[in-house]
């Protein structure tokens, strides 16, 4: 059911639509006071950075409870939004779900039962939970065994069918794939930690006893789903360096490099192929561990009968809850896993195009222009993703008034807090500055895109929406030049009355992540 505009979106929608400029910047509707214009030499300074010679910067700033246009470059500028796509994804994951909305996993058997013995199959039934670790399939078994079943004649089922088969975004690239932030998508599936990067798994390389010995591996979880070809080896001296590698179409990880004998094992994390047979084995593992005993062997993609009774269950945390580590870690799975859900509840599919076309219809109810942008995957992960700064910005002023807002806001990233899940991937940005504990903002980062889009509260107690996207630079980062602007937003003060500074304001450098990667998917975390 798609929702009623209150007022005072209908408003700025009007008032955004009317500011909206291809190419300079405007103030106001009115003529632009002393302060806003000294604003707007300072951003436009910013952009006249070097490193964003040649690129393309669409900056589009608002007062999020008039309306009011602060600054505007290029706002209708339809530009790669990358991980800012998250900002669609989750708004209409809150809204058409609810907050309260929780994933559910089941274990159920078929056939006959009696005195502990299942005649029959039991069945693992997935529902998108993408926060399910190891404990919670080893409490699932533990409900198996706590009902009395001891023995199953038939097979465990591993049933995926919720989602569509389709892993893998359509337009993601293929040298992404080994990497956790482009794991499949199942709604079966594992996460190795409270990160909940579903779909992969921790490899661990500790070295040898002496020098010559291939490293020890293991996983976390453990897991006999991975296969190795350890070429690594252990030396006596020298710098440790190991590279884990998964082959295509396979769970086999090749190792190479090396590793000093005492050094601390390297970790990496790295996806599987088929997150779904992942799952079963785990849960395989964990039955065995409790005294239950499937005679059959795993079978993956088959439903769950109707008829077949529920002898164990897991619910997962709500979606409100599932903000925190989805926004502040820019986890792309649960994008992707939230994409298809919305599908699956509302229009019974399970795929990437249903769920696209309900977020779609929500963001139009939501006074978004959608004849402007595409969305092609929940995430921001796909090149094919366009949408305008001001489309963001309709967006940031529209939820202000949803009652799932507040929980929304304190799930975006915060600068300058150096709790991860708090500050997330703005946990090392603009750090004493007026901006730290300030800007909630969502980031974005591939190679050659960078966004930022939120709340910015100035000087002035205003609370203003702001979205930030830069593109086809040719620089490693461009990411303190967004932090320029969020740090003169929250320093403006509309009455200022000091002389005109055209001057950026200084941004402190923060560790920086690989070229086009954001922070929090390099492990360990960067940010």
């Amino acid at each position: 059911m798609h929702r009623r505009l209150f007022p005072r979106t209908l408003a700025l929608v009007a008032l955004v639509a009317a500011a909206a400029t291809a190419g300079a910047p405007t103030a106001t509707a009115e003529s632009p006071t002393p302060a806003a214009t000294r604003l707007n030499a300072t951003i436009d300074a910013i952009l006249a950075d070097s490193r964003l010679a040649g690129a393309q910067a669409s900056v589009v700033v608002v007062d999020a409870a008039s309306g009011e246009t602060v600054y505007n470059r290029n706002g209708d500028r339809r530009l790669i939004p990358a991980s800012n796509t998250k900002l669609l994804t989750s708004a209409a994951a809150l809204e058409l779900l609810g907050a309260g909305h929780r994933f559910r996993t089941d274990v159920l058997t078929s056939g006959t039962r009696r005195a502990g013995v299942v005649s029959g199959n039991l069945h693992l039934r997935g529902g998108g939970d993408p926060t399910m670790l190891a404990a919670d399939y080893d409490a699932l078994a533990a409900q198996v065994a706590a009902a009395g079943v001891r023995l199953v004649t038939g097979n465990l089922v591993a049933d995926d069918t919720r989602y569509d088969r389709t892993r893998l975004g359509p337009d993601w690239t293929w040298d992404d794939e080994p990497y956790y932030y482009a794991a499949q998508v199942s709604a079966l599936t594992v996460a190795p930690d409270t990160d909940y990067d579903a779909g992969t798994v921790i490899v661990h390389a500790a070295p040898g006893a002496t020098a010559g010995d291939r490293p020890v591996l293991t996983t976390t979880p453990a897991t006999g789903y991975l296969r190795f070809d350890n070429r690594a080896e252990t030396v006596a001296s020298g710098e440790t360096s190991i590279s884990f590698e998964r082959e295509h179409g396979s769970n086999t990880v090749v190792v190479t490099g090396q590793i000093v004998v005492g050094d601390e094992p390297e970790s990496d994390w790295v996806t599987v192929w088929e997150p779904t047979g992942y799952a079963a084995d785990v849960f395989r593992a964990a039955l065995r561990k409790h005294g239950v005993r499937v005679l059959g062997r795993t079978v993956l993609g088959q439903s769950t009968p109707e008829s077949a009774a529920t002898v164990a269950r897991h619910d997962s945390m709500t979606l409100a809850e599932l903000m925190v580590p989805f926004l502040k870690l820019s986890n792309n799975g649960h994008a992707e896993v939230l994409t298809k859900e919305i599908g699956r509840m509302r229009s019974g599919s399970g795929t990437w195009s249903a769920g696209l076309a309900a977020i779609t219809g929500y963001v139009a109810d939501a006074g978004l222009d959608t004849g402007t942008l595409r969305q092609r995957d929940g995430s921001g992960l796909s090149r094919r993703n366009l949408v305008p700064a001001d489309e963001f910005v309709r967006l940031l002023a529209a939820v202000r008034a949803e009652p799932w807002f507040d929980a929304w806001y304190a799930a975006l990233p915060i600068a300058g807090e150096p709790e991860r899940f708090v500050g997330g991937t703005l946990r090392s940005r603009m750090r004493g500055t007026p901006a730290a504990g300030n800007v909630h903002a969502k980031t974005g980062s591939l190679t050659g895109v960078s966004s930022l889009s939120g709340y910015v509260t100035d000087a002035d107690g205003r609370v203003l929406a702001f979205s930030v996207l830069l593109n086809n630079y040719l620089a490693s980062s461009v990411k303190g030049l967004e932090d320029q602007i969020a740090i003169a937003l929250a320093a403006y003060r509309e009455d200022g009355v000091s002389a005109a500074r055209v001057a950026p304001p200084a941004a402190p450098d923060a560790p920086r992540a690989p070229e086009g990667r954001e922070c929090s998917w390099v492990k360990p975390i960067a940010c």
